[in-house]
């Protein structure tokens, strides 16, 4: 099965100058200017004018991704706030109309129906969708939602806490909560809410002005509200509305008892009577945390290894990467949360940001963005960029399935076979417990998008009840109730990513029936991916999953035939 590893080799411009860089809207025009008045007299002409505004695409996109980059990689930098906020501000808005009326060109040009509907249809069909959602009045809108949204990792990149004398982010902090010593943890924690709740008011503002212009954002383009909007953005062409509403009523039936049995577990290991909020990452008196690795450094030798261990390629894809300075891996004050694989349309070398602070979490991170970055590498040989701009629901298969194909390969950070065990429990755990996570927070964009101009009251109202629809009811959160009701700020989708979050929950589905098909035959389930990775967006979601080897479905029957693989995986674990 194993494909060689071949260096990717950039390809020579062919329409922009060599030379060129993205520094101003004026030097750009001219470009955008011929692209939108040149002839298309032959099929020929088409396909040349589709790749000179790929390469167009490209460059332009690599440099507002550079920018975000060193943006999120220090966020006190005010240089490179001011150089992200300015592409925002005085780029991006004058391309988007120009943007539209290249879509207008490719649907009025009479050989454009002549393109291999084998390769472009989905490419079609969302430049047909981007032309009808499309409205000039909202450029300026979405402008100015980009650099509002970029206030949320401004402020939380600014929190942290301070234990036992030194700084930490709350990154860093998060290690705390998995130590034996309760008293320690509950100090953490206390720490952690207070700091979050100082700039509860704050982000609530943010929130409200976000709201505010994805709303008028959907009545420009003559919908009812935001959600229906996104959906149609979003290109959601395989599922519905209805179709959310049934994965979260699937989650409830099928998959919040095997997060119930996890909890329970832990509660046993750790012979406590109450479970509370600062216990479930805990382990029991006399177990250490796993400590799989104590700098960048070793997490991505040790990444490196495992991904060899799977494919040659995989591993050459982050050698690739750490060769050419494209990882960003520990974490530090002034840096954004989070993490991310950062795709870069022109190299096809991508670049991984993540806080790292020496967690079994951590490690889990980086297995999860390694799976995108071999999702850039495999899918960079396409022809178009847009091509390469695959949905979520893809693109998170590739990183969620990384973290299960992975697991039998964590020997590489635990040589002792208990540790081992427990590390891969500890992913089964986050596999399980993620699902209820996704369908609340889901659930909770449906109420908050469907419902504009509603109070903070109501959206903290709103937020308990669904939270406790997707809770096990097992942990006692008495003393941190107001904590709990802005306990949705944490998650940076809302602010800056808004209606992304299901696609995880797809995927999810899909990694845990990519795994299953691992465990029967390796050689084949890896295959399957790679060549599934490999078509980009030149298939339907139904045809990425088809050549995946699994089924694009997150119907109730579904998810329980996945949750009945997966219950007595964790039998096998010790949870019962």
């Amino acid at each position: 099965m194993d494909r060689a590893f071949t260096q990717l080799v950039v390809s020579e411009r062919k329409f922009l100058p060599a030379d060129f860089s993205v520094t101003d809207w004026e030097t750009l025009l001219p470009y955008f200017e011929e692209l939108k008045n040149r002839t298309i007299a032959t099929p020929d002409d088409l396909t040349l004018w589709l790749e000179n505004v790929s390469e167009v695409e490209a460059v332009i996109s690599e440099d507002a991704c550079w920018r975000q980059i060193r943006m999120t990689c220090d966020t006190a930098n005010k240089d490179l706030e001011a150089a992200f906020t300015y592409f925002c501000m005085e780029i991006e808005p004058k391309m988007k109309p120009y943007g539209f009326e290249l879509n207008k060109k490719l649907l009025a040009c009479p050989f454009t129906k002549d393109l291999d509907t084998n390769q472009y249809f989905p490419y079609l069909r969302g430049v047909e969708n981007a032309s009808q959602i499309y409205r000039d009045a909202n450029v300026p809108l979405q402008a100015d939602m980009s650099l509002l949204a970029q206030q949320y990792g401004v402020i939380s990149g600014a929190m942290s806490v301070e234990i036992n004398g030194k700084e930490y982010t709350l990154q860093q902090a998060a290690k705390f909560l998995q130590s034996p010593d309760r008293e320690l943890r509950e100090n953490v924690f206390g720490k952690v809410a207070a700091r979050r709740l100082q700039d509860k008011d704050e982000l609530n503002t943010l929130f409200d002005k976000l709201l505010a212009l994805r709303q008028q954002i959907a009545v420009n383009a003559g919908f009812e509200n935001y959600r229906d909007y996104k959906f149609r953005e979003l290109g959601r062409f395989d599922y519905t509305v209805d179709d959310c509403f049934a994965f979260h009523q699937a989650v409830k039936e099928n998959i919040v008892p095997l997060q119930a049995m996890l909890v329970k577990h832990r509660q046993q290991r750790l012979g406590v009577d109450v479970m509370r909020p600062w216990d479930g990452d805990a382990e029991p008196a006399g177990t250490e945390p796993l400590r799989p690795f104590t700098n960048g450094t070793e997490l991505a030798e040790k990444t490196m290894e495992v991904f060899n261990r799977l494919s040659p390629y995989f591993n050459g894809c982050l050698q690739t990467m750490r060769d050419m300075n494209r990882l960003d891996l520990e974490s530090r004050m002034g840096k954004a949360p989070g993490g991310y694989n950062c795709p870069l349309a022109e190299t096809g070398v991508p670049f991984i940001f993540m806080n790292a602070a020496g967690t079994m979490g951590d490690v889990i991170t980086m297995m999860h963005e390694g799976g995108h970055a071999v999702h850039s590498f495999l899918s960079h040989p396409l022809k178009l960029s847009a091509f390469k701009e695959y949905p979520m629901e893809i693109a998170e298969l590739a990183s969620m399935s990384m973290e299960l194909f992975s697991m039998e390969h964590w020997d590489v950070f635990f040589t002792n076979s208990a540790e081992l065990r427990r590390s891969q429990l500890e992913e089964m755990e986050r596999v399980i417990t993620v699902l209820p996570w996704i369908a609340t927070i889901d659930k909770y964009q449906h109420w908050i998008y469907t419902n504009p101009g509603h109070t903070t009251e109501q959206r903290e109202a709103a937020w308990l009840t669904i939270l406790g629809e997707f809770s096990t009811g097992i942990t006692d959160w008495s003393g941190y109730e107001t904590y709990r009701k802005n306990f949705w700020q944490k998650q940076l989708h809302l602010f800056e990513v808004p209606f992304y979050y299901i696609e995880y929950g797809i995927a999810q589905l899909g990694a845990i029936a990519m795994w299953r098909q691992y465990r029967n035959n390796k050689e084949q389930a890896l295959e399957n991916y790679m060549n599934a990775l490999s078509l980009g967006y030149t298939k339907t979601l139904k045809e990425l999953y088809a050549t995946a080897g699994i089924r694009f479905d997150f119907s109730p029957a579904y998810i329980q035939e996945l949750a009945n693989f997966v219950k007595p995986v964790l039998e096998e674990m010790g949870v019962h």
